[in-house]
């Protein structure tokens, strides 16, 4: 009998483990609108999610945090987190 319950892998952590392995660096809106252009329709709170589970597991980690001032519809800051591929990230290439 196999193991109950939800598989551990998942395919959208695994496209932006390919995404992050050629930008090197990005934030998270840059690696959705990517994730769309080469992969397809994604919701973007699968990509966040897939991003914190990632960070847990040790496949992405956090590389700078940059304020970026602008004229943005929320105010005048924004915090961008700039992502990475971390330890446990294994890219196809």
């Amino acid at each position: 009998m196999g193991k109950r319950g939800r598989a551990v892998g998942s395919v959208i952590r695994d496209n932006l483990i390919e995404i992050l392995y050629h930008l090197k660096s990005a934030h998270a809106y840059e690696l959705y609108k990517a994730y769309k252009k080469v992969f397809g329709p994604v919701n973007i709170r699968s990509v966040y999610y897939n991003l914190n589970k990632g960070k847990e597991l040790g496949v992405f980690e956090i590389k700078e945090i940059k304020k970026v001032e602008g004229d943005f519809s929320w105010g005048s800051v924004v915090e961008r987190i700039m992502y990475g591929l971390g330890k446990e990230a294994k890219p196809k290439g």
